[in-house]
């Protein structure tokens, strides 16, 4: 077998003098940061990375007030699963050189249908609060919704972000005067539309935050001394930008525990909806819906939208997944009412597949307060960033020129 071998003639590159103006076309320039976060951000690639960044900058009691959901957090970690089974039906040759990631929001514009969810304690991510993500929601013209639970109030967000569509999200409470003086300040404040958040009869039970020992404003304890010498710039930035307080309750002066018992009202019901529908004469939507009983009922009562949601998994642990039923909830309402699904969405490619299953928008939540707690404004600006490249990219494999092809075609979530 040996004396069968030969000897091949061996290809050789052909050598030149190296080219200087080449090797320096290789070469990325960049002006040097002073951040630590900044240029780690730059180079995320998914909101995940970010996560990770927000882990390594804020304190663990704030990384766990976002990441966490309530007691065993089984409800989260099913809709992210959910997420993961979904198959979006794909043509291909479609032509899709030019893409329109646009959609019509109560009849209004927005240039990408995910949409920015109302979260409490926003300036406890990021000192910046509340007004650094609705300044990017204005830039990118996307909708910003403000918590009932905001850092800043509905006058103040609009004085330090004037343009821009906003949403007021709210709790009616027992004392329909204290809920009075709140819609007031949306009222007056041009807020667009309210949401009036319905699955929060009582507050859930997040064992993380319990053991945590989270307070509004933070307490000052020996564990805290070792958090602030861990996380220093962030505690620093906290007590220099002022009381972190509730806005809208900023003359209260009550403890936590005792105010969200005060905000939470176990007695809510339709007709709580019908009041609202007679003090507000704007659009209402209704966030927390969970079954298409519920979906009937209220998109019966001169309501314009619901959100399909369960609070992130925050509150109940056991309830249904809100992707696994909006099918059913979109067949049932939607020629009547605009359906929007909020929980568990952490990129544009989850975006698409509810959009898929019949989603009019999604709303996002955790995924722009990892951003948040990255870098600030920046880091937000990222989030939109990385969820549009997603979104454009599953559109363009799918076949999809336009959102409302994307929700023709349809998806299917395997068991």
């Amino acid at each position: 077998m040996q004396g069968n071998w030969r000897v091949m003639k061996i290809i050789k590159s052909k050598r030149r003098l190296p080219s200087l103006p080449y090797f320096l076309s290789l070469i990325e320039w960049k002006a040097p940061s002073f951040s630590i976060y900044g240029p780690r951000v730059r180079r995320a690639v998914c909101v995940n990375d970010l996560a990770k960044i927000a882990k390594k900058r804020t304190p663990k009691v704030v990384f766990d007030y976002v990441d966490g959901s309530a007691t065993y957090e089984l409800a989260y970690k099913k809709s992210r699963e959910a997420f993961d089974r979904v198959e979006i039906d794909t043509r291909v040759l479609q032509n899709v050189s030019n893409l329109d990631t646009s959609e019509r929001i109560l009849g209004k514009k927005v240039d990408l249908p995910i949409l920015f969810a109302p979260t409490g304690y926003t300036r406890l991510m990021h000192h910046v609060g509340e007004p650094a993500v609705a300044q990017v929601s204005t830039e990118k013209n996307l909708i910003y919704g403000l918590s009932n639970m905001g850092t800043f109030s509905p006058e103040e967000l609009v004085a330090a972000v004037p343009e821009g569509r906003k949403w007021f999200q709210l709790y009616v409470m027992q004392n329909r005067e204290a809920s009075m003086k709140i819609i007031n300040q949306a009222k007056s404040a041009g807020f667009e539309a309210l949401i009036m958040t319905v699955d929060t009869p009582v507050a859930g039970l997040r064992y993380r935050d319990m053991k945590n020992g989270l307070t509004i404003p933070p307490k000052i304890r020996l564990k805290t001394i070792f958090a602030i010498a861990r996380k220093p710039i962030w505690w620093l930035n906290l007590f220099s930008t002022g009381k972190l307080e509730f806005a809208s309750y900023r003359n209260w002066n009550r403890p936590l525990q005792e105010l969200a018992g005060l905000i939470f009202d176990p007695a809510i019901a339709l007709d709580d909806i019908k009041w609202l529908r007679s003090v507000w004469k704007g659009p209402i939507i209704i966030k927390g819906i969970q079954s298409v009983a519920d979906a009937k009922d209220v998109s019966k009562l001169g309501i314009q939208g619901i959100i399909v949601s369960n609070h992130g998994g925050r509150q109940l642990d056991r309830g249904p997944i809100p992707l696994e039923i909006l099918p059913e909830i979109v067949e049932a309402v939607g020629n009547k009412v605009e359906v929007y699904l909020d929980g568990g969405v952490m990129s544009g490619i989850d975006a698409a597949a509810a959009i898929a299953l019949g989603a009019k928008a999604v709303f996002i939540g955790r995924a722009y307060l990892y951003g948040a707690m990255a870098y600030g404004q920046r880091g937000v600006e990222k989030v939109i960033e990385i969820m549009r490249s997603e979104f454009i990219n599953t559109m363009a494999l799918t076949g999809a020129r336009t959102v409302a092809d994307l929700r023709k075609k349809g998806a299917v979530i395997r068991k």
